[in-house]
């Protein structure tokens, strides 16, 4: 009886580095991001932030946590925390800051985006 040995190679997804002229973290919002990543587990792992269609406005934010970058994401390394963005995504994310507030009226995760030509007055989503 002969065994079979099989191998599964995993490679590294292919990622390219931006700077923080893609995206800023403040440091209030790295703060909550980190503690929310090793709340979860996964204190080396990444923010995702991306745009999609949806909202009022007709684009509006979302983001996650993961525990790495996907194939073609551009990553970011901003306040002591690595934000990852896909291609598409950057084009409406380019220069925008995310902040975060701490407080019961309005509190939350902000988005500063000088590309936004409009945004609805719920703040979740925004036109460019």
């Amino acid at each position: 009886m002969i065994a079979r040995v099989t191998t599964t190679v995993v490679s590294a997804p292919n990622i390219r580095i931006g700077d923080e002229r893609l995206i800023k973290v403040t440091p209030n919002a790295a703060l909550k991001v980190s503690s929310l990543l090793t709340r979860q587990g996964r204190p080396s792992g990444v923010l995702r932030v991306a745009v999609v269609g949806g909202g009022c406005s007709g684009l509006q934010y979302k983001m996650d946590l993961q525990d790495t970058p996907a194939n073609r994401d551009i990553m970011v390394e901003t306040s002591g925390i690595r934000v990852v963005v896909d291609p598409k995504s950057a084009l409406y994310v380019t220069g925008s800051e995310l902040d975060y507030v701490d407080s019961l009226q309005e509190g939350g995760f902000k988005v500063i985006n000088p590309n936004a030509a409009t945004s609805c007055s719920c703040g979740e989503s925004f036109s460019a």
